[in-house]
């Protein structure tokens, strides 16, 4: 047995016999997420082939269209399968995003001037702070999109390992943020206008008011704060203690945090990056904040949805890759400009892992797509809740908790809400329930599990960052590590939820919970 080995077998010898140990060990005994995503296709395949055979169906309740199980053993199946299997990876829209983040962000890297930065953020920031402003930055990531999910936890990865906490932690904390409190923002996001659409397109027809981006807004402020409070207390409370034996890999073994004075390079290149920062800020800005600017909706006229939003990542990277560049020859860790490649080359290497177990995790979400089981899923459970009979405060826990659970297999929130909203917008009308009361219980359930879910596209991501530290890492061990966040979050929200029901607050602008 080696050193890394035995490291491993004292942990579990010292751990006990709790709920989230349990997790952990069954969960390691899964395969690696490339089988496991493989074995699950291959059933995904069975069963449709099964419930087509069944004539397994359901009615959508937004359209009216009777939506069928598609067989994909059958020979249409495999056409398709072949044709698009190439395309199913090329245009996965996690992919390019990805690898269009992290290449500008290995820049601002490996020249050293994130590190830097983050250095001298956590000398100057009380611990106490650090955590929970990780936690919210997290969550408001979520108005570029998924950019969150990308930059936020290699970001607090450095920041804890400056303070002398296992990176991993950092990892889990940071990706625990973008995706438990995906729907939370201080600001309105193409999540708000999204959702809204789909609402207004219901009460349209249901003679209800429209719903606006904003009709959220104030309970999303609110649960933004208290999400970051949450999150502080497990990343004390869970992450850090279970971390804390880790294997550091290929890096350097944790040492007490670095309080080198800064030199007068760096302090030269500080001062040019922030220079070159400030320039694309307002660049940006000027192409986007006046009503002829170029990145607004050229419809409306509007910031959300507008181009700004959509290009949030590209502006991301130059963001990262312009300022790491003018620091690192300032620094001295860029030499010559074909470095930059170098860099970017380095941080592509790293995420080899990643990009092969997107080969396979693009297939099985086409082929779940594909065979129509994901709404048949969806249209069946909003069919049970509704069956129930319940009201008031049990059907508000049980619409979230279901809501939660389907969550885990259909990660598109858009698509589930697009099936939920025609039943449950009417149904909790007659109530006196307003649609954007409905809309607000959804977006909880709707988050809250994709930290836990390893079906969700970026839990690969995070297993390839966490193994470049330690390789033994299961998928058990990671889940067990993000299970708190998602129970206490669930909880808190909820709690939230029902002290806003009683006092009947305003739930966002111009708008309440009962109608």
């Amino acid at each position: 047995m080696d050193t890394t080995e035995k490291h491993h077998a004292e942990i579990q010898q010292k751990k006990g016999s709790g709920f989230l140990d349990w997790i952990e060990r069954v969960g390691n005994k899964l395969p690696h997420p490339f089988w496991m995503f493989v074995w699950i296709t291959i059933f995904i395949v069975f069963i449709s082939f099964i419930t087509s055979f069944l004539g397994v169906q359901a009615t959508d309740p937004s359209t009216g269209e009777v939506v069928k199980a598609q067989n994909l053993l059958s020979g249409e199946g495999l056409r398709r399968f072949l044709q698009e299997m190439v395309t199913n990876f090329a245009h996965f829209a996690p992919l390019g995003l990805v690898l269009v983040m992290l290449m500008g962000v290995s820049v601002a890297e490996k020249s050293g001037l994130l590190s830097l930065v983050m250095r001298n953020l956590t000398f100057s920031v009380p611990r106490k702070i650090v955590f929970p402003v990780i936690f919210i930055i997290g969550a408001c990531g979520n108005i570029g999109s998924d950019a969150g999910v990308v930059i936020v936890p290699p970001i607090a990865a450095l920041i804890f390992s400056q303070m002398g906490i296992h990176p991993v932690a950092g990892l889990i904390a940071g990706y625990a943020g973008a995706t438990a409190g995906f729907t939370a923002n201080f600001f309105i996001a193409g999540t708000d206008v999204l959702l809204a659409g789909i609402s207004t397109e219901v009460t349209s027809k249901t003679g209800l008011a429209e719903v606006s981006a904003t009709a959220n807004w104030y309970f999303m402020i609110v649960s933004t704060v208290l999400l970051g409070l949450g999150g502080a207390y497990v990343v004390t409370r869970y992450t850090i203690p279970r971390t804390r034996n880790f294997s550091m890999g290929e890096h350097k073994e944790l040492e007490k945090p670095d309080t080198h004075a800064v030199t007068d390079n760096e302090r030269k290149g500080l001062k040019r990056a922030g220079y070159a920062a400030l320039i694309i800020i307002a660049v940006v800005a000027l192409l986007t904040i006046p009503s002829w600017g170029p990145l607004r909706n050229q419809e409306t006229g509007g910031i959300v949805p507008s181009p700004f939003l959509r290009g949030l990542v590209p502006i991301l990277f130059f963001l990262f890759a312009i300022p790491g560049y003018f620091f690192g020859k300032a620094a001295g860790t860029i030499k010559h400009p074909d470095d930059v490649i170098k860099f970017m080359g380095q941080g592509m290497k790293d995420l080899s892992g990643y990009i092969v177990l997107m080969l396979v995790v693009a297939q099985f979400i086409n082929l779940f797509n594909w065979s129509r089981l994901d709404a048949i899923l969806a249209i069946n459970g909003a069919e049970f809740l509704q069956s129930t009979g319940l009201t008031g405060p049990f059907m508000f826990t049980l619409f979230m908790i279901l809501v939660a659970f389907i969550n885990i297999f259909i990660g598109s929130g858009s698509a589930k809400w697009a099936i939920f909203a025609p039943v449950f917008i009417p149904m909790l009308a007659q109530l006196g329930f307003t649609p954007a009361f409905v809309q607000l219980m959804y977006r909880v359930g709707d988050s809250i599990t994709n930290c836990v879910s390893p079906l969700y596209v970026y839990f690969p991501l995070l297993i390839g960052w966490i193994r470049q530290y330690d390789k033994k890492v299961g998928i058990g061990t990671v889940v067990s590590l993000l299970v708190p966040y998602a129970i206490v979050l669930f909880i808190m929200w909820v709690a939230l939820l029902f002290v806003w029901y009683w006092l009947d607050l305003p739930i966002g602008v111009g708008e309440g919970i009962y109608m």
